[in-house]
C-alpha cells in the first residue's frame, strides 16, 4: 500500500491549510483542537477515485462518508472508497426495518454539505455513524473537508473517534 507522507494530526492551533476547508468544517476541525493538512485541488474530487487520483494513495485509503436512512432516520456510513456499502449489513447493525440511500436534499440537510464534499465529523445535525473495520487497514486515511475540492489526512482511529462513530462489518463482500 503507497502512504502519500503527510504530517500526523495534532492538538494545536489550526494551520492556514484548514481555511481550504469548508468555514464549518475548519470550525469543527478548531473546536476539536485538531490540527490538519487540508488539501485543495484545482478540479473537483466527487468521487472516491479522482480523490484517490489527486492524492496519489490508494483507493481504499480514501474514505467515503454516505448518508443512509433507516427508518426514515439519516445515519452516516463511513466506507472505504474501494469498497460498498451492503445495505443488508446496516440494516441488521441498526435493527432497521428498512434502509436506503439518502437523497441529495437530505444529505445537505442533515449534514449542512453537498454529495461529493461531505466530511466524517463537522455536520449541522448530530446523527448516529457506522464506521466499516476495513478503514482500520491503514496507517492514514483521506476525506472530504466539506468541499468536492478538499481533503485532508488523518489516521483511522482518531478520525473514527471525532466522528463519534460505530465500528462495524458493513462492507458488500466480493463473490
Amino acid at each position: 500500500m503507497s502512504t502519500p507522507e503527510t504530517a500526523p494530526a495534532t492538538a494545536a492551533s489550526p494551520s492556514a491549510a484548514s481555511s481550504d476547508a469548508h468555514p464549518r468544517f475548519a470550525e469543527a476541525l478548531r473546536e476539536l483542537g485538531l490540527q490538519v493538512e487540508v488539501r485543495r485541488f484545482p478540479d473537483a474530487t466527487r468521487t472516491a477515485a479522482e480523490a484517490a487520483a489527486a492524492v496519489g494513495c490508494e483507493l481504499s485509503e480514501i474514505v467515503k462518508s454516505l448518508i443512509f436512512e433507516a427508518d426514515g432516520v439519516p445515519v452516516l456510513v463511513l466506507m472505504d472508497g474501494s469498497s460498498r456499502v451492503d445495505v443488508e449489513l446496516v440494516r441488521k447493525e441498526l435493527g432497521a426495518g428498512k434502509v436506503k440511500r439518502a437523497g441529495a436534499d437530505l444529505v445537505r440537510e442533515t449534514t449542512g454539505y453537498a454529495i461529493g464534499g461531505v466530511p466524517p465529523f463537522g455536520h449541522v445535525r448530530k446523527t448516529r455513524v457506522l464506521a466499516d473495520r476495513g478503514l482500520l487497514d491503514h496507517a492514514v486515511v483521506w476525506a472530504a473537508a466539506g468541499t468536492p475540492h478538499t481533503v485532508f489526512p488523518l489516521d483511522p482511529t482518531t478520525l473514527i473517534g471525532h466522528a463519534g462513530a460505530t465500528v462495524a462489518d458493513v462492507r458488500e463482500q466480493t463473490k
